[in-house]
């Protein structure tokens, strides 16, 4: 269990020797560095020296009293406050840092994922786009193998204000989650279910093109897998073969 939280600590953003500082602390209270050295089997100096730094950061509170120097690690609370503060800011900054890197590596991104759990991942990473979401759906389908869609997927896309175009087939399914585009801060066209009963899903948004496949009834959810290629051209290309579809959606039947 101690190697785990230690590795947690560290995955967080303190080092080696600040994550068996701090998890000494959390056990030991308020102490002097002394103490600290004894518990984590550092000599007195290095222990001294880590917990000035960590001071500095904001991780340690310090205070003097009869014996000299006492330290006191923050509460977890506080530690998994600052750690999503700064993956907030990564998150922010992410548009400027990938712009910075050079056309040599500026290459297409592919990433794999299997089953169910997979899928999901593939949507989670579709809450975090800039730009509407366009969308090729078959509304039954995926709402089948996820009954909590509506009340999960898509209420957190409208609380994170994310608009989305989507084409679906026109079967009931599709006809009842048009009628609710408004409030979900979406527009469905509705396509032929006999001429386009699609059971992918695509999604195109950022510089991304996301697609889910769902079981085949083959294997269940071992069946399923999600592919996100993040590429600039790629997604301008998938981008413009939707505009072709969404003005054939559009036209009068």
């Amino acid at each position: 269990m101690a190697k785990n939280l230690l590795r947690i600590l560290r995955g967080a953003g303190l080092s080696e020797k600040e994550s068996q500082l701090y998890f000494t602390g959390l056990q030991l209270g308020s102490a002097p560095a002394s103490d600290y050295a004894k518990a984590s089997d550092f000599n007195r100096v290095t222990a001294y020296t880590v917990l000035e730094a960590m001071v500095h950061r904001g991780l340690f509170t310090v205070e003097r009293k009869a014996r000299g120097k006492c330290y006191t690690p923050v509460p977890p609370e506080y530690l998994a406050v600052e750690v999503r503060k700064n993956a907030e800011a990564v998150e922010r900054s992410l548009p400027e840092l990938r712009s910075l890197r050079g056309a040599g590596y500026r290459q297409p991104q592919v990433r794999y994922f299997e089953g169910w759990e997979g899928v999901r991942r593939v949507y989670e990473d579709t809450l975090t786009a800039k730009t509407e979401i366009l969308n090729f759906a078959n509304s039954a389908v995926v709402r089948r193998h996820w009954p909590a869609y509506d009340t999960e997927y898509v209420a957190e896309r409208v609380r994170r204000g994310i608009h989305l175009r989507g084409i679906a087939p026109d079967d009931v399914t599709g006809r009842r989650v048009h009628g609710q585009d408004r409030e979900m801060l979406r527009e469905i066209r509705l396509v032929s279910a006999r001429q386009f009963d699609f059971h992918n899903e695509v999604k195109v948004y950022d510089h991304k093109v996301a697609i889910c496949s769902f079981d085949s009834s083959l294997r269940g959810d071992a069946d399923m897998f999600g592919i996100i290629i993040e590429s600039k051209q790629v997604a301008e290309t998938q981008r413009q073969i939707f505009e072709m579809a969404w003005r054939y959606a559009g036209r009068k039947k």
